[in-house]
């Protein structure tokens, strides 16, 4: 009865609306084939003998199929240090960026807020202007958190993007809930935090999944403000481990340990981009039910 019903309201549209609808699932069906096929590649590079995969491509000869890479990558005991500090990073961050935007987005979401317009503009600003890589350095030098977890947790705490899509959805939210909250007594701290985040969880899920992703996958503040092996996180630690198995140029003594070396490093490439994307793709299914919910309303209300 379902596809009976679906195929007559298809069959109502005009002719034009119908020709739209095709050609729109055309390109979502070949942009998620594009999305697909790249990373079942991945997957199944990761587990074929460098040799086999350099000569013959992708084979479901399992006899081929080897576990090197994982061991390689997994026996290197810098790793899991390298994943504690991502997750403890990455956590820090969500919480500590996910308090800053949401306390910046609801007085820029108050239409009785006084300088609201030039406070715009200046986060505006920021958006596309930036300090650049070496007076920021030296900032922080200044500041004393070279070397310290602060150098990749602050800097970039505040997103004026997530800013605007939480103002956005702030400004969704029915003004009478605040007018019925004022009348038993609620005042403004009270009110944000008992009774309009609760009806946030949307765009707080959403700008949390957005930080916790971004902060994972981020190395480059790392390699500049983190001297430390030890505090070097996981996308930093895969980098190491690729630019070390790396064949050096100009190695034409030994051309056969180079061609050892060269294919190793390309099958540890597919096992790292899987490690580090594993935490992701088992988180994200969690998120899904809030994200969809939170990007759209945080993108069209207001």
């Amino acid at each position: 009865m379902s596809e009976q019903k679906k195929k007559s309201e298809f069959s109502k549209y005009p002719t034009q609306d119908k020709a739209i609808l095709i050609t729109g699932y055309i390109l979502l069906g070949l942009f998620c084939i594009a999305i697909i096929l790249p990373m079942i590649y991945i997957i199944l590079a990761s587990f074929i003998d460098p040799v086999t995969l350099q000569n013959k491509g992708l084979t479901f000869d399992f006899s081929k199929w080897t576990l090197t890479a994982y061991e390689r990558v997994m026996s290197n005991s810098q790793i899991w240090v390298g994943f504690k500090n991502a997750l403890i990073y990455s956590i820090l961050f969500t919480i500590i960026s996910g308090v800053i935007t949401l306390l910046a987005a609801y007085p820029m979401s108050r239409p009785d807020f006084k300088g609201k317009g030039f406070f715009n503009v200046i986060f505006i600003i920021t958006m596309f202007f930036g300090g650049g890589l070496i007076p920021t350095y030296l900032l922080i030098s200044n500041l004393g958190m070279l070397n310290t977890i602060w150098a990749i947790l602050i800097p970039g705490a505040f997103s004026v993007w997530n800013m605007i899509i939480a103002r956005t959805y702030y400004q969704g939210i029915p003004r009478d809930l605040q007018e019925a909250s004022e009348i038993d007594g609620a005042d403004e701290m009270v009110y944000f935090f008992q009774i309009l985040l609760p009806v946030c969880t949307p765009i707080i899920a959403t700008i949390s999944m957005w930080n916790f992703v971004g902060m994972w996958n981020s190395y480059f503040d790392a390699m500049i403000y983190l001297n430390d092996a030890a505090k070097q996180p996981l996308q930093l630690v895969l980098r190491s481990i690729l630019i070390q198995n790396q064949p050096e140029p100009g190695m034409v003594s030994d051309m056969q340990s180079t061609a050892a070396r060269a294919q190793l490093a390309e099958l540890l490439k597919y096992a790292t981009i899987i490690i580090s994307s594993l935490p992701l793709m088992i988180m994200y299914p969690f998120f899904q039910k809030y994200f969809d919910n939170g990007i759209m309303a945080g993108a069209i209300k207001g």
